[in-house]
């Protein structure tokens, strides 16, 4: 990957920092956006060389400050990687508010598709590249009370399955990562709201969700990372409309 131009959203803290902490280490050049100015600004100083913008997916004009940024201090893209999201409600369908409905859609979903209508001219102008869209467990399972997330994700499968085809011809190849539950303070935010909703406690929800996977453990974000890597690399050119499931087999959502 040494040299590579990579674009990965939400990449300041979790899953996305995991990414950019793998691809930076394999030589990459790293552009960064978040919404959070505190982590992006912790993230640049970790990651010497890396460059970022404080952003909002959903919102599309910032999504044109990002490309605009990127293309200054990178000069093109190799690698997209559609990284952010977020966890919406946790409630029964009655008490979601619609703003609550169209904001988990907004970032998860049509933040992707704003991401990648920027991205998809300068893969082509390089000759080729890589999308990779973070989708979820959640996008091949019903999730009761999380509706507006589980729809979103399903939706991500949706848009890189049709992506891959519509880009292949420039070689330009489009994989969804789905994971599983993985440690970090956003799995206890998402534990500890479902154990208020159902009235039990955050150890109960932890030991189903550990329960229903088949390796009987959560999965470091840097799992993710490396997966990643691999589906941009040479190893995986020949791989897209995949869903790579890094999750240890999740038989079923708690």
């Amino acid at each position: 990957m040494t040299g590579a131009r990579v674009l990965i959203t939400a990449g300041a803290s979790g899953i996305g920092r995991a990414i950019a902490v793998a691809f930076h280490d394999e030589g990459a050049r790293i552009h960064l956006c978040d919404i959070s100015a505190e982590h992006l600004a912790e993230a640049l100083v970790a990651l010497p060389g890396a460059s970022g913008t404080l952003a909002d997916v959903a919102a599309p004009e910032q999504v044109d400050r990002v490309f605009a940024d990127l293309q200054a201090h990178l000069g093109g893209l190799d690698v997209l990687i559609n990284n952010a999201g977020i966890a919406g409600p946790t409630a029964p369908v009655e008490e979601i508010s619609p703003e609550e409905w169209e904001r988990t859609l907004a970032v998860n979903i049509t933040g992707q598709f704003l991401c990648a209508r920027r991205a998809v001219p300068l893969l082509k102008a390089a000759g080729g590249g890589s999308i990779i869209n973070l989708a979820s467990v959640a996008g091949r399972f019903g999730f009761p009370l999380r509706t507006p997330y589980a729809a979103s994700k399903w939706a991500v499968i949706g848009f890189t399955k049709s992506l891959a085809m519509e880009v292949g011809p420039s070689q330009i190849r489009v994989n969804a990562i789905l994971p599983g539950p993985i440690i970090g303070d956003r799995l206890h935010r998402v534990f500890r709201a479902r154990a208020e909703a159902e009235g039990v406690t955050e150890a109960e929800i932890d030991r189903r969700a550990v329960e229903r996977v088949s390796l009987r453990r959560l999965i470091p974000p840097e799992d993710v990372a490396s997966a990643a890597l691999f589906l941009c690399s040479e190893a995986g050119r020949s791989i897209t409309g995949h869903s790579l499931n890094v999750d240890g087999n999740v038989e079923g959502l708690p």
